[in-house]
């Protein structure tokens, strides 16, 4: 991974974590004032209500999975809902935040993922024109090659081998007697 790929993943947390500890305090406002008679007459009577329906839910469903059915369940009085919503209501507002910094960083993580892809189409792109490219001057090279005429590689050697006779067999005084004999031998076979 680059250096700069683990400087963006640690932002986000950090980013995420940040969120969480700027909530506190607020989360903390809320179950204060849920608990206080200043949450406001309507809401806290809304609240204690929700409350309680909650609770009803909450211990009919355990006694059922405990196989009590016809058990009667008591109300909270109000102080123990108001406690019980303050609690409701905080773990409500992190739960809210807590998704939503969720959604985001899977936001962030598709848009990066798709900035990905596209570079990945374009480096792909990109080499399959270079192919392309490649493969049009293979054709123009084996055209050229085709044109040429065509010597055989026996000509080839022939030819070579000729001058290397003429080289050796040259005016100048041979090095060695061999290269005489050599010479003489090649100007027999020729005659």
């Amino acid at each position: 991974m680059d250096e700069n790929y683990c400087r963006r993943e640690s932002g986000a947390g950090i980013s995420s974590a940040l969120v969480f500890k700027t909530q506190m305090p607020s989360i903390s406002l809320h179950k204060g004032a849920a608990r206080q008679e200043s949450f406001g007459c309507s809401s806290r009577s809304e609240l204690v209500s929700l409350v309680q329906v909650y609770h009803w839910v909450e211990m009919r469903t355990k006694m059922r999975i405990m196989g009590f059915r016809g058990t009667v369940i008591k109300p909270l009085n109000e102080e123990a809902a108001a406690e019980l919503g303050a609690e409701l209501l905080g773990e409500a507002t992190i739960f809210i935040v807590g998704g939503g910094c969720l959604v985001l960083e899977y936001w962030r993580h598709q848009a990066q993922q798709r900035h990905k892809e596209e570079e990945q189409r374009a480096a792909w792109d990109a080499m399959q024109d270079e192919v392309g490219r490649l493969a049009l001057a293979l054709e123009a090279l084996q055209a050229q090659v085709q044109a040429a005429p065509a010597h055989s590689a026996l000509e080839e050697l022939q030819a070579q081998m000729r001058e290397v006779r003429a080289q050796l067999c040259a005016p100048d005084p041979p090095a060695t007697p061999q290269a005489a004999s050599a010479c003489k031998v090649q100007e027999s076979a020729q005659a």
